[in-house]
């Protein structure tokens, strides 16, 4: 299988994302370019969270904020919170119950890019 197979398979776009279909594959390779390049730990606290640590740069920060945002705009179920503490960075995400697929698909997606631990 290959990385493009293994992309095509870890789609997690909802039904109910009113990102244009041709963006979608934009905005997830945006993800997976944050999650290869700064995700350090995932952790899912339960079922409807996620939660990635980061590497913490004001850089990464930035990004994650202005990613979550966007991504918030058009798939407004997702609560996204960007914390900084003890120069820990995290990045977590919550759905409601009827979207935990789409939080699995992005946890999914999350170890596929950052790689093996």
């Amino acid at each position: 299988m290959t990385a493009k197979d293994i992309a095509l398979d870890l789609r997690w776009a909802s039904a109910e994302c009113t990102l244009p279909t041709a963006e979608q594959p934009l905005r997830e390779a945006e993800f997976d370019a944050l999650f290869a390049a700064a995700v350090q730990a995932i952790q899912r606290p339960d079922r409807t969270r996620l939660r990635l640590e980061l590497i913490f740069t004001p850089a990464n920060a930035a990004r994650a904020a202005e990613l979550a945002a966007r991504e918030n705009s058009c798939c407004s179920f997702f609560t996204f919170t960007l914390t900084v503490a003890d120069g820990v960075m995290a990045l977590e995400a919550q759905v409601p119950e009827q979207q935990v697929d789409v939080l699995d698909a992005l946890q999914a997606r999350a170890r596929a890019a950052a790689g093996p631990a």
